[in-house]
């Protein structure tokens, strides 16, 4: 699969309006999905951040694995000017604490009883609007299931008199990074109309093959481990009424019934990526940016080299 292209015009529109109002923000919640932290971080929101201080909610724990969301927190939490909550929607208590989370982060404005201003941002489908609704205590922002539901910003106000600005789900111009595509199309956050399904469904099950082989033979029934991701897919067409005359499996039927329960955590608890996978990553491409800078200044000596032997010459002449 090659980078994917996937930023609608209001999406466009809402960066826009974000990097305007950014310097009255005091703080930034950020809303990830807990089983694809990094594939669910919009690179945009550091950069409009631009240090502000940020709350990541480590959201959808419940179908996320437990030792890998903590060692995502832990990751986090090292961060400056940042700190994690490992939580998800049906946690009132907890997310009742955000607000006062928010307010420890910029002591100077709630000491002197000015409002604190926070903006919650995340990509579509992580489960933004839904905390929005359990922080105002009632059904405000709207939730849906397909991507991008919100459409513009709006304002809030929370019974500690925090103002809280709710922003579009938005998902950067281009996703560079193979895996996080396919993370984000398994989980949901891309539209199926962006990656062929079946792709996405033969990625997932290579992934649990690899991963979590236990929870998809327990599901499934699987007797004994495909070596591929396609045989998975072929065994859980023919347990789940996936064959058509002849014996032919249904491929795309099997690739619906393994992403919507992947989705639905009825597989289970998984996490796409850990830590030390990413801190490999960004090893790799900080490496590969200093090469190509060395490259970059090799050929502007080259050129400079080049050029002065040209006029060199041409005084010669």
């Amino acid at each position: 699969m090659s980078t994917i292209n996937w930023f609608p015009g209001h999406m466009h529109k809402a960066r826009k309006e974000i990097a305007k109002v950014m310097d009255e923000i005091d703080v930034v919640i950020e809303v990830l999905d807990a089983r694809l932290p990094v594939s669910s971080e919009n690179p945009m929101v550091s950069q409009l951040r631009k240090g502000t201080p940020v709350i990541k909610l480590l959201n959808k724990s419940d179908l996320a694995d437990p030792q890998r969301t903590q060692e995502w927190a832990d990751y986090y939490n090292s961060l400056p000017d940042t700190q994690a909550l490992i939580i998800d929607y049906q946690q009132k208590k907890l997310i009742s604490t955000i607000p006062d989370m928010c307010s420890k982060l910029v002591p100077a404005r709630s000491n002197n009883n000015r409002q604190v201003r926070a903006m919650i941002m995340g990509i579509p489908n992580v489960g933004k609007s839904t905390m929005i609704n359990a922080l105002l205590g009632k059904r405000i922002a709207k939730v849906g299931n397909e991507p991008a539901v919100t459409k513009g910003q709006t304002r809030f106000t929370l019974k500690n008199g925090m103002a809280l600005s709710d922003t579009p789900g938005m998902l950067w111009p281009k996703i560079e990074d193979i895996d996080s595509g396919y993370r984000l199309a398994a989980s949901g956050a891309i539209k199926n109309t962006a990656i062929e399904y079946e792709d996405i469904a033969l990625y997932a099950a290579e992934f649990l093959r690899k991963d979590y082989p236990e929870l998809l033979m327990n599901r499934y029934k699987l007797k004994a481990l495909p070596e591929r991701g396609d045989l998975v897919l072929e065994a859980i067409g023919r347990k789940r009424g996936g064959l058509r005359p002849g014996g032919v499996i249904d491929i795309h039927k099997a690739s619906e019934i393994l992403l919507n329960e992947l989705r639905g955590g009825q597989v289970g608890q998984i996490t796409y990526e850990t830590v030390a996978e990413w801190l490999e990553k960004w090893e790799q491409q900080k490496l590969e940016a200093e090469r190509l800078e060395l490259e970059r200044i090799e050929q502007e000596r080259l050129d400079a080299e080049s050029q002065s032997d040209r006029s060199a010459h041409r005084h010669k002449r």
